[in-house]
């Protein structure tokens, strides 16, 4: 259901021909990097949050981690990831397939400025094997956020 909704967003912005849906999983930005056939930072990872009463979704590149200080300073709350069953409700998209495309009414949505280090990157599609191949300012405008932030840290693996 919400790769029909992501998809008809999508459709109406005529960006449906970037849509990509694949026989493997693309759930994590791992397997969403292998699927896609790029490299993990392009895979624009979706984080969701709970914010006051509200959901905060953060789109940020996928080889990056939140900073909670830098999170706390600009929320002025600590980070609080919304679990499984809160993503669903308050975002319309399950977990592997969380996207900012045909999302709930009221869900914030911020870019992290980890992701402008990138022409190309790949959201999530609605599903656990779908992403869409979008430049930056796409992404910008397809996802309607609220801003651009920087609330990330290189992740140590």
């Amino acid at each position: 259901m919400a790769l029909e909704k992501a998809k008809a967003y999508l459709a109406e912005r005529g960006y449906l021909d970037r849509v990509q849906e694949f026989e493997v999983s693309s759930a994590t930005v791992e397997l969403a990097a292998k699927a896609v056939g790029t490299e993990p930072g392009r895979i624009a990872k979706s984080l969701t949050f709970l914010v006051e009463d509200k959901a905060v979704m953060i789109l940020a590149a996928g080889d990056v981690r939140i900073d909670n200080s830098k999170f706390k300073k600009y929320f002025h709350t600590k980070a609080k990831m919304l679990d499984r069953e809160q993503v669903e409700e308050m975002i319309g998209h399950a977990v592997g397939g969380v996207c900012p495309f045909g999302i709930n009414p009221r869900v914030d949505v911020y870019l992290d400025e980890s992701l402008k280090k990138y022409d190309v990157v790949y959201p999530a599609c609605g599903s656990d094997n779908s992403s869409v191949r979008l430049s930056i300012s796409e992404l910008e405008e397809l996802s309607g956020c609220k801003a651009w932030i920087d609330i990330s840290k290189i992740s140590a693996k």
